[in-house]
């Protein structure tokens, strides 16, 4: 029987078909729709809506759901949580396929090209989307052409995430490498970086850096991606093709990772919590991690700046994604609850300043340009990231929360851990790549 690989999972074709059917009937009895039944007995057009944002990122979309449905006596949007990773994928495939999805949802726009090709979201009318005053035009270009798929819109973004590095002001005035700005001096070099995380060391008594990679393959892949861009060098993954790669500019990327693992500059090995814990309480200068970490490091006290990732190799690059509102595939449309939906993104959008409290930046220009936002820090100083970002190489099997990462993981961990050389480990992904290249997207 012929199988499909499945985000990562082998599955035949009458197990996919299986599992879509069932899930679908779990749908038709409402037990992931998320919807109750007070608004429709009041008359309310009920909206599902599915996103994967837990903790502080899931409290303020909390607040900005209520904001709206407050403001839209006409519909009532009903969120349902789902545990972030390929089980959301996953499921959010197979309501599609099975003709009872959310009317809207949120995806990494890195995950949009495995679904945009196979019917399972639809296009933006981008009119519709105008008349609730939302453009092309509010949007950066990167992250505007980053929603697109062969000419026609699949993803609206409602912020970008960078993976940045955050310094603590105190440690760095100590280790005299803040600039007359009160800001990190500027490093251009792996071997300036290597310097001024020493002179951290020697204040901290700990480490410079704070890095966990432990089991993460996210982790691992989002500094190595940012160091690979910086290099100038490019990745595309085409389907029935080998990887083109840059593979002298990936392997120094491993090596300038592994290099940072020496329990000086960075510990030997850890997880990202321990790095978090590390920082936190004052045992290294920096932290390499994602905005999104943002309101923890604030709420533990720490006088905390942030940047983005020093630009080693020339090119300025950082790696990000974005949340994305899609909108899944339906049977029938309804264009009452359809336009509700346009209504309900464009008010996200409008008021994503409190998402950018969370240490996201704005997808929305006319709020990145608000004087609120302006006066936002450390935010404001990592704003430029939005016009350096790198999302990752289109394929059916990338993107972020993507056992692709895992992948990753599985093939270079050893390296940083001083197992294996960087070589090594960089041709068995590789070549792990080259494999999920020869298979077709199972949507």
């Amino acid at each position: 029987m012929k199988q499909f690989e499945f985000f990562g999972k082998q599955v035949s074709r009458r197990q996919l078909l299986t599992g879509t059917a069932a899930l679908g009937s779990v749908l038709v009895a409402g037990g992931l729709t998320g919807c109750g039944g007070n608004a429709q007995a009041s008359g309310l057009r009920d909206i599902g809506f599915w996103h994967l944002l837990s903790g502080g990122d899931g409290i303020k979309m909390q607040a900005m759901i209520t904001s709206a449905n407050q403001a839209n006596p006409g519909f009532k949007v009903h969120p349902t949580v789902l545990a972030w990773g390929p089980p959301y994928y996953t499921k959010l495939a197979m309501a599609s396929a099975g003709g009872r999805p959310p009317e809207v949802a949120i995806m990494h726009a890195s995950r949009v090209p495995g679904y945009a090709p196979g019917g399972l979201i639809d296009p933006w009318d981008l009119d519709l989307l105008a008349e609730h005053g939302v453009t092309g035009d509010n949007f950066a270009p990167r992250i505007w052409e980053k929603s697109q798929q062969n000419g026609k819109v699949f993803s609206i973004a409602l912020d970008s995430h960078p993976f940045v590095m955050f310094y603590n002001t105190d440690i760095a005035s100590k280790a005299g490498v803040l600039g007359s700005n009160g800001q990190l001096q500027e490093v251009t070099s792996p071997q300036a970086f290597m310097a001024m995380a020493r002179e951290m060391q020697k204040v901290t008594q700990a480490h410079g850096l704070s890095f966990g990679y432990l089991g993460s393959g996210s982790q691992m892949w989002r500094l190595f991606y940012t160091l690979y861009k910086q290099h100038g060098a490019d990745m595309e993954l085409i389907p029935g093709q080998p990887m083109k790669v840059d593979r002298d500019a990936a392997i120094e990327s491993l090596e300038f990772m592994a290099s940072l693992f020496d329990d000086t500059v960075a510990a030997k090995a850890g997880d990202i919590s321990t790095g978090i814990a590390e920082f936190a309480r004052g045992d290294s200068g920096m932290l390499f991690s994602g905005v999104w970490e943002l309101p923890t490091l604030k709420k533990a006290g720490l006088p905390v700046d942030a940047a983005t990732i020093p630009t080693l190799y020339g090119t300025p690059a950082s790696y990000a994604d974005s949340h994305s509102f899609v909108l899944p595939r339906q049977l029938n449309v309804d264009d009452a609850k359809r336009r509700d939906v346009y209504k309900f993104v464009s008010d996200v959008l409008k008021g994503s300043i409190s998402w950018a409290e969370a240490g996201h930046i704005p997808a929305y220009q006319p709020v990145v340009q608000s004087q609120a936002y302006r006066d936002l820090t450390p935010q404001i100083h990592y704003a430029n990231a939005a016009d350096i970002i790198a999302y990752d190489p289109e394929a059916w099997f990338s993107g972020s929360g993507s056992d692709w990462q895992t992948y990753f993981a599985e093939n270079v961990q050893n390296v940083f851990l001083g197992r294996d050389k960087a070589a090594a480990g960089w041709d068995a992904f590789e070549r792990r790549t080259n494999t999920l290249l020869s298979r077709p997207n199972p949507v």
